[in-house]
């Protein structure tokens, strides 16, 4: 019986990882399940914190919000995201493209318990704060939400707008 539910257990977490892995594509980096986002990627990469060129607070509320919701940034910037959850449940903000929040969403509606230890990411218990320093490579939009189950479906979600460096 033991072995049986080592076995099926062992199957579920095998199986997850596969899905997460096709889910996200590339997974070069190796982070937590499957988000390890490197140069080439449409969001940008890991930043270093002795090079970021400013710092957005972003609070996240019990109201499925995050003040502010919109942020504007220049392609090639490296910001300190200083994230708060102000709320009494627990939230998170992710950064990725539409497709990789979508799919990243499903795998957490399945398995709420799934932790996370990526750098585009943040996860915080109530009244918790914590940061992700990121830079934005590419002009265009990368998405960013909570991944918590229900809380994204509730549109606990936002988005950053990446200008083009040296458009006039």
């Amino acid at each position: 019986m033991r072995k049986a539910f080592r076995n099926t257990a062992l199957a579920a977490l095998l199986a997850l990882a596969g899905a997460a892995a096709c889910a996200a594509g590339d997974h070069a980096g190796g982070h937590g399940h499957g988000h390890g986002h490197d140069a080439g990627e449409a969001i940008g990469r890991p930043g270093n914190a002795a090079r970021a060129t400013r710092t957005v607070k972003v609070d996240m509320t019990d109201d499925m919000r995050f003040s502010p919701a919109r942020i504007t940034v220049r392609q090639g910037e490296t910001v300190r995201f200083v994230v708060r959850n102000a709320g009494a449940l627990k939230h998170e903000l992710v950064l990725g493209t539409e497709k990789e929040l979508q799919a990243h969403y499903e795998a957490m509606k399945k398995n709420p318990e799934m932790e996370h230890a990526d750098p585009n990411m943040v996860t915080l218990d109530a009244g918790r704060s914590g940061e992700i320093v990121w830079q934005f490579t590419r002009a265009g939009r990368v998405d960013f939400g909570c991944l918590q189950p229900g809380h994204y479906d509730a549109g606990m979600k936002g988005a950053v707008t990446v200008a083009k460096t040296g458009a006039k």
